[in-house]
């Protein structure tokens, strides 16, 4: 019908000689725009569109575009409002990262020392940012877990996922843990080359989370040591900072201990590689079976089942 309207010559001059006579007065010079009333529904539209010579038809499209544009303005910060309602409720989730972390990150079990270790280590957990991108849809029960394969203590991550809600989903936490407690730090200069005494160390709170390798935290495990690299005091020491052990050379008998649940079996065999603490040895027993066991002692050799 628009069309019609503005290709139609007949039919535009009628429209406009209607809506001038609203403004004749003004055109004549005979009164201001406070002195005549508008008729129609776009009065600071038409009033614009007339001063600066605009065909009626004109300003009334001008006026339709405007109110069109107030409505998108409207309901696009509705939407806005609607979808800042609908996301997840994010301190909610902040607090159940924290609770999983703090629970899972001090030792586990009923023994003497995991009690011991639970009372005495302190778990501090910083948050990193979501994607600022991600809208989380609310969820009526979200669960909290740790990826497989990832570490519970440094820089990490925690996995949210959405059980029972209208849209569910999937996200990793970035997360850092720190988990302080007493362990062994250098109280003067340690050298490579020196063998370490009982009077170069001494017991401080430190960030067991700091590295991979666990921090040394008996005395007995340093002495007559010496460091691979330079530890300056008030430094932690770890067990990868010290050489390690060597209990026996390839071809020494070694006395194996086999352990599982509920058994203990031990055995004589010859070591075919030399027993460096901390790393596997491999041991033919007597039956000419061969096994790979800890080293932890002067010719001592452990096996877990």
């Amino acid at each position: 019908m628009s069309g019609m309207l503005i290709g139609w010559r007949q039919n535009m001059s009628r429209i406009s000689g209607r809506i001038s006579l609203h403004f004749l007065s003004l055109q004549r010079g005979r009164a201001s725009y406070s002195q005549v009333t508008m008729k129609t529904p776009f009065e600071s539209t038409a009033r614009l569109h007339t001063d600066i010579g605009l065909a009626p038809v004109q300003f009334l499209v001008a006026g339709l575009s405007a109110l069109l544009w107030t409505g998108l303005c409207a309901l696009a910060a509705l939407g806005a409002s609607a979808a800042h309602a609908q996301t997840a409720d994010l301190p909610g989730l902040q607090t159940q990262v924290e609770t999983l972390l703090k629970q899972q990150a001090l030792p586990q079990g009923n023994s003497s020392d995991a009690a011991m270790q639970k009372k005495a280590w302190r778990v501090e957990v910083t948050l990193g940012q979501l994607d600022p991108r991600l809208k989380l849809a609310p969820c009526d029960k979200v669960k909290t877990y740790m990826p497989e394969g990832v570490q519970m203590w440094g820089k990490t991550r925690v996995g949210l996922r959405c059980e029972q809600g209208p849209v569910r989903w999937n996200v990793f936490w970035p997360v850092t843990v720190k988990v302080w407690g007493q362990a062994l730090v250098a109280a003067v200069p340690l050298r490579p080359g020196n063998p370490i005494e009982a009077g170069d160390l001494r017991v401080a709170e430190v960030d067991l989370a700091e590295k991979t390798s666990p921090a040394v935290m008996r005395v007995t495990d340093l002495l007559g040591r010496s460091v691979i690299r330079g530890i300056e005091p008030g430094q932690a020491i770890h067990h990868d900072d010290v050489k390690a052990r060597r209990w026996f050379l390839a071809g020494d008998p070694v006395r194996l201990t086999v352990r599982g649940a509920g058994f203990q079996i031990a055995a004589e065999g010859t070591a075919l590689s030399p027993g460096d603490e901390g790393q596997c040895a491999r041991i033919r027993t007597d039956n000419g079976r061969v096994v790979c066991g800890h080293p932890v002692g002067d010719r001592q050799v452990e096996l877990s089942l």
